[in-house]
């Protein structure tokens, strides 16, 4: 992470004080791993049949608040093994520059996780309490992301668990709790939505990788340097696109899939957002970036499978 004042720092992110704090902190560009999933999934099971709105809801709820507390845990142990501190160029920053208290942050992370698996038993209820081991595990990892003796996010699989995880795993959920099934066209589908949430992960090593590499993290940025990382996303970026139009020639997607193709202007810009920058400062446009292409890529092909639906 690129060293700077505090002060600097505050006034280069625009970061205030007030409930902005406690906004900050969930770290709401990374949300749309949570909300995207679901929503592609509740979609691809529309276009089945019906839906059941209460458990759409329910799963939304439960995803949000399972990643706001990954959020949250990453906040804590990055502190406490010394990667963040006053000087940190970060999305997060609630330790080290607002001021929460580190077991603040642990608590109302295990808090959420409580919340959620409240939601989860009603979900169970509802449809299957396979979901309960699923969505267990699906919380072990979150947890062990950045917890445990060793952090996923220390190793090179962090983009593949984050992108498995919240991408295929919640896709799949989120489809079987509303039609008792799963098919290999949803598990085909949620391929682009977890290689896109992986590329969130890696947007964040790419800007941290410095920073990574002194803390002992084995990130791909760390591994592979800074510029081949961002190779590697544009190739990422690629097989999205190239896949989604293999699905639509071969009728896995609808014709109004099409749409999702305006995400690659999003996409270019996380590209040229990233190419030539070294201070983690200035790449903070591309990581926002990063997750907006994912929300849009996400969101239309959700509304191309409603459309194809009903039209």
């Amino acid at each position: 992470m690129e060293p700077t004042t505090n002060n600097n720092v505050r006034d280069a992110l625009k970061e205030r004080d007030g409930f902005h704090i406690w906004w900050r902190m969930i770290r709401p560009h990374t949300l749309t791993a949570s909300f995207i999933p679901v929503f592609v999934g509740t979609m691809a099971a529309w276009v089945e049949g019906s839906i059941n709105w209460n458990i759409f809801l329910a799963m939304l709820l439960a995803s949000i608040f399972i990643q706001t507390a990954t959020n949250l845990f990453n906040e804590y142990y990055d502190f406490k093994r010394g990667l963040d501190n006053e000087e940190s160029v970060g999305i997060g920053g609630s330790i080290v520059r607002d001021g929460i208290k580190p077991n603040t942050i642990k608590n109302l992370a295990f808090f959420l996780y409580f919340i959620s698996l409240i939601i989860g038993i009603y979900i169970c209820i509802a449809s299957s309490w396979w979901i309960a081991v699923i969505g267990l595990v699906c919380m072990a990892f979150g947890y062990l992301y950045t917890g445990g003796p060793i952090p996923i996010s220390y190793t090179p699989f962090g983009e593949l668990a984050s992108g498995f995880l919240m991408g295929t795993v919640i896709i799949g959920i989120s489809y079987f709790i509303q039609t008792g099934t799963l098919t290999s066209s949803v598990i085909l589908i949620s391929i682009p939505i977890m290689i896109l949430i992986g590329t969130i992960n890696m947007a964040n090593n790419i800007r941290d990788r410095d920073g990574d590499e002194i803390g002992g993290r084995k990130t791909i940025p760390v591994l592979i340097g800074r510029e081949k990382a961002i190779t590697f996303m544009a190739i990422l970026f690629i097989i999205v696109f190239g896949l989604t139009g293999l699905y639509i020639i071969v009728g896995i997607l609808p014709l109004w899939s099409l749409l999702t193709f305006l995400a690659i202007f999003k996409a270019r810009a996380v590209i040229k957002n990233f190419r030539g920058k070294t201070a983690a400062i200035e790449m903070m446009p591309a990581m926002k970036a990063t997750g907006i292409t994912n929300t849009i890529y996400g969101f239309l092909l959700g509304i191309s499978l409603l459309l194809s639906h009903f039209i």
